[in-house]
């Protein structure tokens, strides 16, 4: 994408310009309420960019390429692409401070929590518009898909796509694992126990695994902007047979929110 200066970003970003080169641009409440106090757009809370159509297979490789952690490689790769691409908000999407997503590596500044891929598609799902509609659902069907998933995808095809030998991968990576939760820490120690490995091994698998969910994320929200209905990862039968006592509002058993499995930490009854 071209570069602009600051008058021709804020221009295309609320639809003015001036009237002659430098002249100043008319103050307003639509324009106070969109930048800062020196002339440059600001995302509000519950503001959402308009989602275009990207190639699944080009951002899977950008994010193995990005590095950074988990989450930034997801995170930037998607809004650097939509930056570049023809939505009518590319260039608010090229001023969104991508790197405040580097926290999320390792499962969040090396906590082992949640995992960064799953914090990255947070933040875009909460920011992203489909159509005019909220894209918060992906978030969930992203979150079934990496529990129940055996990932990082390991085709001939991907692994050529994201620009990688599959020799190598096999080696290095070893088989893919389903994480059973949405914790980095259950992701990584199935996989390490599986592949004989330590978590010290763990850099070219993760950098495949948020390859993979961008991968899958994209391909989702294509389908989505196209007019689909898209439900590829529900929550699973057992997870819904639990719900149907363990509701938010229950006071005869244990109150519960969450579509996350049960049984990885819970026994059955």
């Amino acid at each position: 994408m071209t570069e602009m200066n600051r008058r021709q970003a804020l221009g295309k970003i609320i639809g003015v310009s001036s009237a002659v080169a430098g002249g100043a641009l008319l103050a307003s409440p639509v324009i106070a309420a969109a930048t800062n106090s020196e002339g440059d757009w600001k995302l509000q809370v519950g503001e959402r960019l308009a989602y275009a159509k990207l190639d699944p297979m080009a951002v899977a490789k950008r994010a193995y390429e990005t590095r950074n952690g988990c989450m930034f490689q997801v995170f930037d790769s998607i809004i650097q692409s939509l930056a570049e691409s023809d939505s009518p908000d590319a260039a608010k999407f090229a001023q969104l401070p991508t790197a405040l997503a580097h926290f999320g590596y390792a499962g969040m500044l090396g906590e082992g929590a949640v995992c960064g891929n799953i914090n990255a598609t947070a933040m875009l799902a909460n920011l992203l518009s489909i159509n005019g509609n909220s894209a918060n659902a992906f978030f969930s069907q992203i979150n079934r898909y990496y529990e129940r998933t055996a990932l990082p995808l390991q085709t001939p095809e991907f692994i050529a796509g994201i620009g990688e030998d599959m020799e190598v991968t096999k080696d290095k990576v070893g088989t893919p694992t389903a994480a059973n939760s949405i914790l980095c820490h259950s992701s990584i120690s199935l996989w390490a126990k599986e592949n004989n490995k330590s978590f010290a091994d763990k850099g070219m698998r993760c950098f495949q695994l948020s390859a993979s969910i961008a991968y899958e994320l994209v391909s989702m929200l294509n389908r989505a902007l196209d007019g689909e209905m898209v439900d590829d990862h529900p929550v699973s039968d057992e997870v819904q047979n639990c719900q149907t006592c363990h509701t938010p509002s229950s006071t005869f058993a244990t109150s519960v929110k969450t579509d996350m499995s049960c049984n990885t930490c819970h026994g059955g009854h």
